[in-house]
């Protein structure tokens, strides 16, 4: 199951919207959010863990490269960093509110922690920002999206839930 978040996050970076040239719409979220919901904290962030490592190697992320200076040296690593985070919030906050609505707010918890720590990426890394600026295209721009990504990955534990467990 760990691996298979990591690869559906891989999978979920392929499918993206180029909103704004410099942060790509993915569907990357759902599996983050999600790696937290169905498999808890710990192994949530361990897929998320792996999912970094693999993109060491291999390009699986939104762009086309991979390796250490290609995580860690674009506007958007912020967020990619932000992961293993994003998983445990979600997976810690979920083990407390088992309902839908307890997971959307968990997923929304994780959200948080992934737009505060991107937008504060892009704005050291683009340098060319205000913080208003930042704050919009690293964040407000990506909202109604990112509601949608949680509702679906809420939705999706939800329903996963009442048929196997």
């Amino acid at each position: 199951a760990i691996a298979g978040f990591a690869l559906l996050t891989a999978a979920g970076a392929k499918i993206n919207l180029p909103l704004w040239e410099e942060v790509p719409f993915t569907l990357q979220t759902v599996f983050v959010y999600g790696s937290g919901l169905f498999l808890g904290a710990g192994r949530g962030a361990l897929a998320q863990l792996f999912y970094l490592a693999a993109g060491l190697f291999w390009p699986v992320t939104a762009g086309e490269g991979s390796g250490f200076a290609y995580l860690t040296g674009r506007v958007s690593s912020g967020y990619l960093l932000a992961f293993p985070l994003v998983a445990a919030v979600c997976g810690y906050a979920s083990a407390r509110w088992n309902s839908f609505w307890g997971s959307m707010l968990s997923a929304e918890l994780g959200s948080l922690v992934l737009f505060l720590c991107g937008f504060h990426w892009l704005y050291a890394a683009l340098g060319s920002l205000s913080w208003g600026e930042a704050f919009y295209y690293g964040w407000i721009k990506y909202l109604p999206f990112d509601l949608a990504k949680i509702i679906l990955t809420a939705y999706l534990y939800q329903l996963a839930r009442k048929q196997f467990v």
